[in-house]
């Protein structure tokens, strides 16, 4: 079985205390987030901040201390079973503009109550909520 290690993040944007998640629509249909394939010589965040920029065009990313997120998953890739781990981060964005590249077919900026529901998978959901408990967990001054 072949084994690959992605980044990705949960992106929010705050005006006063007003939060809003991107969600990105993929081309097979999906809601999700940012992320792509960690390359040799980089770091999972170094490959979060780069697939964040090649996806949405987003550079102004502040990467939130102290939240690091691990999912784990199977899919199939001409019929070999690939397990996936995607290593998640928090970033806040000051800037809502979004330039999609062509793996997207869509995005979304959303309160949390909207993105939990419109995200696809389970597991991406549980990343949104532990993303979401972490940042009413502090002060809206740290950021």
């Amino acid at each position: 079985m072949r084994s690959e290690t992605s980044a990705g993040c949960i992106v929010f944007h705050k005006q006063n205390s007003h939060l809003e998640f991107l969600l990105l629509h993929y081309a097979k249909g999906h809601w999700d987030f940012p992320k792509g394939h960690i390359e040799a010589n980089e770091t999972a965040e170094q490959a979060m901040l780069r697939e964040l920029k090649e996806e949405t065009s987003i550079e102004d990313a502040k990467v939130l201390p102290g939240f690091r997120e691990t999912i784990t998953y199977f899919f199939r890739d001409n019929c070999e079973t690939v397990k996936k781990d995607v290593i998640f981060f928090l970033v806040e964005s000051k800037t809502k503009k979004v330039e999609l590249s062509y793996e997207h077919i869509g995005y979304e900026w959303l309160p949390y109550e909207k993105a939990i529901e419109k995200v696809t998978y389970s597991n991406a959901k549980q990343v949104l909520k532990k993303a979401y408990e972490f940042l009413k967990q502090r002060s809206l001054s740290d950021f």
